[in-house]
């Protein structure tokens, strides 16, 4: 019996010590992440505008700069609405399909699939922002979660 507690040791010892190097090194690499996300996004100097301009659930959000993954969801919601309503709800591919038909060269249809596009693409950035944002969330939440696990295995190891 002693040769099992021996062995016990040995694995809760090694098992803590991975998860005690693994979590703290992805906590520190979700913070890592976190900052990066925030320099790029204050990098583009992006700011809901001030003032009554802004749908009713986003006048929180008036006059702020976006630095976070949450305030680019935000933002990409807006662009979302601006887009829905310059289009009047059609699609990228719907006013693509419309200007082709069209011969393409029909002039409001160029510059409205322009606008879905360029929309969109903006959307789609501040998406990946905000994706990006809730990863370094779960990395953190995982490293936490490895660390408390680690410190767990130590005290068991120590017990035997």
């Amino acid at each position: 019996m002693p040769i099992i507690l021996e062995h016990m040791t040995v694995v809760f010892g090694f098992t803590a010590a991975i998860l005690l190097v693994a979590g703290p090194a992805m906590i520190v690499q979700g913070l890592i992440g976190r900052r990066t996300v925030s320099r790029e996004l204050a990098q583009q100097r992006i700011s809901f505008p001030a003032g009554g301009d802004l749908p009713a659930w986003l006048h929180g959000y008036a006059g702020v700069a976006v630095h976070t993954g949450t305030q680019a969801r935000a933002f990409s919601d807006l662009i979302a609405d601006h887009v829905t309503k310059a289009t009047g709800g059609r699609t990228y591919a719907e006013i693509a399909d419309a200007w082709m038909a069209a011969g393409r060269t029909d002039e409001r249809l160029t510059r409205l699939r322009e606008t879905a596009f360029m929309g969109q693409s903006l959307r789609g950035a501040l998406l990946g922002a905000y994706q990006a944002w809730q990863i370094t969330l779960l990395v953190i939440a995982v490293g936490a979660a490895f660390t408390v696990m680690g410190v767990a295995f130590l005290a068991m190891a120590l017990q035997n």
